[in-house]
């Protein structure tokens, strides 16, 4: 081979080089941060982030192939959750996902650019989140987990199982815009239905226990439980109060009903995270959270714990029962 011929040879492979390089490098690793409010070794919120990490691999998203999952779990304050979502967006996370209302602010506290979907929140309109259910118009978008309506169907259920009550505590974070909301929510229905409400804002243990030991001075007395990550981190000391005081109460999670709670009803919240794992999925794949609707549940659960109801001494009326999605004897 003439040398002229071996150089540009040479040269041609030489410059070929690069392109088969690059041809042959995979794709970059996508990076999904998520935030998660709540005691880490509580099975409630451990059981959220497992649908989520579910639903991301029936999508084809496996952490450490193709994605690295970033998750902060374990805040139980306020500061804390600050802290965790800095964190976060420090490690330059393609799409955070969020669950419930307390983890959303921090986040938009700190970013306006990164996309974030969110589980599990009430009332996204109210909160500022975002512009319009239908139009989120920004950076964020998800699944709700409250409609209005259920605030009246929560009031309903407890004088249904229990017509004495005409006294009603309602256990809200006063924190994000939905505890309010949902009490307003409650207030409507509560003339009809000859009952008086008292709202109890949920922030810390001894805060809890001085409301209800309280409240349950007077007869006749319920309690109603309202979304909420303070309620659900305290929700053995709310349960057993209940049962110390003899107040019938209905919760807004099958959770509840499940350590010992007379009766929930409320959406499936680990359907919730196993459907933004969805929003996710699009968001990677280059849609925009602007475009993509908020959605509300699709599944709730009517949970009656019998047990609690015999130590009460409450017989749940056949019509509850037959509802209900579960019966806990």
């Amino acid at each position: 081979m003439r040398r002229r011929e071996f150089i540009t040879l040479v040269g041609s492979a030489a410059a070929a080089w690069p392109l088969a390089a690059r041809a042959q490098q995979p794709e970059r690793m996508r990076r999904i941060g998520v935030l998660i409010p709540g005691a880490s070794d509580d099975r409630v919120f451990q059981a959220r982030l497992a649908a989520f990490l579910q639903g991301l691999e029936q999508l084809g998203w496996v952490d450490g192939q193709n994605v690295r999952i970033d998750a902060r779990t374990g805040a139980t304050n306020t500061d804390l959750i600050r802290k965790h979502a800095v964190e976060l967006l420090a490690l330059g996370p393609d799409v955070v996902m969020a669950v419930t209302s307390n983890a959303v602010p921090p986040l938009l506290q700190a970013t306006r650019t990164v996309p974030i979907v969110f589980a599990a929140v009430a009332d996204p309109v109210g909160a500022g989140y975002v512009e319009s259910l239908a139009r989120p118009g920004g950076s964020v978008t998800g699944f709700s987990a409250f409609e209005f309506a259920l605030g009246g169907k929560w009031l309903e259920l407890l004088k249904e199982i229990a017509p004495r009550v005409t006294r009603a505590a309602v256990l809200r974070d006063p924190t994000v815009a939905a505890g309010p909301a949902e009490y307003t929510a409650i207030q409507v229905e509560a003339p009809s239905l000859g009952v008086e409400l008292r709202p109890v804002d949920v922030r810390d243990a001894g805060e809890i226990e001085r409301a209800i030991t309280a409240f349950a001075q007077d007869a006749n007395g319920g309690l109603i439980v309202t979304g909420s990550v303070w309620a659900s981190t305290h929700r053995k000391l709310i349960i057993a109060l209940a049962a110390q005081h003899k107040l019938p109460a209905v919760y807004n999670g099958r959770y509840y009903a499940a350590d010992g709670g007379l009766i929930a009803y409320g959406p499936d919240y680990n359907d919730l995270c196993r459907r933004a794992a969805g929003y996710v999925d699009r968001i990677l794949k280059g849609e925009k959270p602007a475009d993509l609707p908020v959605q509300a549940p699709t599944k709730y659960e009517l949970v009656v714990n019998l047990k609690t109801a015999t130590a009460l001494g409450l017989a749940i009326p056949q019509s509850v029962l037959t509802r209900a999605d579960e019966v806990i004897e």
